[in-house]
């Protein structure tokens, strides 16, 4: 499939994912409703009961598209990625309904990633480094990944503010052949449901993605990244998610320091703290959004670049713009509330 027929195809990869997830949003809903209500508590930024697990559409959709046209482009989804990716739904799932403990989810966790690793034994991203060592960092690496999207899904349309612009980079990505096409289906795919689950979770939502969405999200993206990092466009790979990677490990550092149960639910993220500083859910969302523009378009520039010191000045620029971000969410804002 030449350059010209490829993005078309991954738009139509989108719309037709965006659809499937919003017609099965519509026919879960009801049953969410019933069996998977999440009732606000002192650590929500939600006020009124409201379903979760709409990310069995979200996932779903990404996946049933995504195979589809892969097996037409004569390039199947890899079988360990589709069966860790339903593995982590699955123990989202049970979670959403009732809790599990933190030491079962993380195996389950750690055995779906390192399915998805030891599946792939070409899969190199610093070859200097002995493969036993790096292996033993990307699984450390992805298991985080996995959780720190969970972690991060704590307001109205913010897993959507991250997910869209960094499978949009994705899909451009591999649409100019610097990231593999699957990676690039996949992306597009996932990019699509996320739309098609935006109108049911923009302020004030009414269905939430719940742990069975924001976990395998997390699987699917962290994969796409990896597979732009094998390529050789690791700074790209680091950019595109910076915001997420940022918040949760500073968060989590933090609370570490303090000496608090870092696993357990709390509102000290920085978007988090943000909507006590004066800014509205909306606010927070836009701003993080915009800023994962700029870093998608910094994570476009490196690649187009190709150069060792390009990419030490752009994760430089993404990490200030970054840190500002950051800053202000964590200081109270002057003037009326945004």
């Amino acid at each position: 499939m030449n350059a010209l027929d490829f993005l078309p195809s991954l738009v139509l990869a989108a719309l037709a994912a965006g659809v499937i997830c919003a017609g099965l949003i519509v026919l879960l809903r009801p049953l969410l409703q019933r069996y998977a209500l999440a009732r606000p508590n002192a650590r929500s930024s939600h006020v009124v009961p409201t379903p979760q697990g709409a990310g069995i559409a979200v996932i779903a959709a990404a996946l049933v598209v995504a195979c589809v046209y892969d097996v037409a482009a004569g390039e199947p989804i890899p079988f360990m990625l589709f069966a860790a990716t339903v593995l982590v739904a699955c123990v989202g799932f049970v979670d959403d309904v009732r809790t599990i403990r933190v030491l079962p989810r993380l195996l389950l966790q750690g055995a779906a990633v390192a399915a998805v690793l030891f599946s792939a034994p070409d899969l190199r991203i610093v070859p200097a480094i002995p493969l036993a060592l790096e292996r033993a960092g990307l699984l450390f690496a992805g298991l985080w990944f996995v959780n720190l999207v969970n972690f991060m899904d704590g307001l109205d349309l913010m897993t959507v503010a991250e997910v869209v612009p960094v499978t949009a980079a994705i899909v451009l990505l591999g649409w100019f052949g610097h990231a593999p096409p699957l990676a690039a289906i996949i992306a597009a795919a996932l990019g699509g449901a996320m739309l098609g689950f935006a109108p049911f979770n923009r302020p004030v939502a009414r269905v939430f993605l719940g742990d069975v969405g924001s976990l395998p999200v997390g699987l699917l993206l962290g994969w796409c990244l990896l597979e732009l990092a094998s390529h050789q466009h690791v700074a790209a790979a680091l950019l595109l998610p910076l915001y997420y990677l940022a918040d949760a490990t500073l968060t989590l550092l933090r609370r570490m320091a303090r000496g608090e149960p870092f696993w357990s639910a709390h509102r000290t993220h920085f978007y988090q703290r943000a909507t006590n500083n004066g800014y509205t859910v909306s606010a927070v969302v836009t701003e993080v959004f915009a800023l994962n523009i700029v870093l998608a378009m910094l994570a476009l520039v490196s690649v187009w670049l190709d150069s060792v010191l390009a990419d030490l000045v752009l994760l430089a620029l993404g990490a200030a713009a970054v840190a500002l971000l950051l800053y202000r969410f964590s200081h109270r804002r002057i003037g009326p509330k945004a």
